[in-house]
């Protein structure tokens, strides 16, 4: 199609359009908001577009792509503006292989996703992290993690659960089974019987607290208003494992926890039970970096594990850490300062931060 002949515009009036700024800055906010054309070249862009800036003389801007199109101009080669944006596309990609994953009777290398994506390995590798959060693998892992707890409930033998789940054989998975499902295979499918659990109930200034122990350490530190509602939590946690309380010897380090929900700023030198996924461990492992009487957004702690797309997922782990204070998920705010949610209460975690800060 022949372009439309019209006067150039001045270079001012194009300067000076906000979406001037947006092209200069190649933001990826903005595609589909608008798009450009470039006369000397005669195609058109997203404004992400990572092409030589054009010289905004020859700059038009239109509504959408077919706009452009109408006007005579073709799509970039580079951006592929009359296709959905690369975020988009890469989104889906993303979506299938996660498919391809789950539907797997044996687990998928990272050679085969990304072949399947089109895409290089490495190429591959960084979308899928910067999508979801996870690697290929620890996605993979996570996967297999959900499908053997719900094989052992079901199945009738430990053995057949694993390779209902797609592990061909068990020594590996038995080796990394206490990390996994925070406990040996046989004592997750009966509820966590076999496990002792020693907890302890108690009052502090935050209201009632609950600590528990498992033999590897504190896997347990609620906060709350109810203290039978905090050990049905509990329960629920651990069906079938021994539940032990007053234990003396415990409650002494019960009170070593009372003291850190006084005063976060001491930091806790008991040993800790830390049960999750790779990618929640990587989350906790950077709060507890974090100082004393400072805060970080969701976006700095995405940041700070190498996954700077994964912000969603960050808000999750820390929504998902069962260890209040002694993992300072309190010290995480959004990026305007705002408390947002905490699992124990926003009112707990505005006054554990300003325990923090005060001197």
């Amino acid at each position: 199609m022949k372009r439309s002949t019209t006067p150039k515009q001045p270079s001012i009036s194009i300067t000076g359009d906000p979406r001037w700024a947006l092209i200069m800055a190649r933001d990826p906010a903005a595609d589909d908001a608008f798009f450009f054309s470039v006369e000397s070249t005669g195609v058109y862009c997203r404004p992400s577009c990572a092409a030589r800036r054009p010289r905004p003389e020859n700059v038009r801007f239109h509504a959408s792509a077919a706009d452009a199109e109408r006007a005579g101009f073709r799509p970039c080669r580079r951006c592929i503006p009359n296709r959905p944006p690369l975020a988009q596309r890469h989104a889906a990609l993303v979506a299938e292989a996660c498919r391809r994953i789950e539907a797997a009777e044996e687990e998928p290398g990272l050679a085969a996703l990304a072949a399947a994506a089109a895409m290089s390995s490495s190429h591959f590798h960084r979308v899928f992290r910067a999508a979801t959060g996870l690697t290929p693998k620890a996605y993979v892992a996570a996967h297999r993690k959900q499908a053997v707890q719900q094989a052992l409930r079901s199945s009738p033998t430990v053995t057949e659960a694993l390779y209902e789940a797609g592990y061909n054989s068990g020594g590996r998975f038995y080796a990394a089974s206490r990390q996994v499902l925070g406990m040996s295979p046989s004592a997750f499918r009966k509820g966590g019987s076999g496990e002792s659990i020693r907890f302890a109930l108690g009052k502090c200034s935050l209201g009632s607290i609950l600590v528990a122990q498992s033999g590897a350490g504190i896997c347990a530190i609620s906060l709350g208003d109810d203290p039978e509602q905090l050990l049905r939590e509990l329960k629920d946690r651990f069906p079938q494992a021994e539940l032990v309380g007053q234990d003396p010897v415990f409650e002494q380090q019960v009170a070593m926890v009372v003291a850190l929900v006084e005063a976060p700023a001491t930091g806790i030198s008991l040993p800790l039970d830390i049960r999750g996924t790779a990618f929640q461990q990587r989350v906790w492992q950077a709060l507890r970096l974090l100082p004393p009487g400072t805060t970080a957004s969701y976006t700095a702690i995405a940041k700070a594990v190498g996954m700077p797309g994964a912000v969603r997922a960050v808000a999750r782990a820390c929504a998902a850490n069962r260890l209040a204070v002694a993992i300072p998920c309190h010290r995480v705010v959004r990026r305007d300062g705002d408390l947002c949610g905490y699992r124990w209460g926003v009112e707990r975690k505005r006054k554990l931060l300003a325990r923090e800060a005060a001197p």
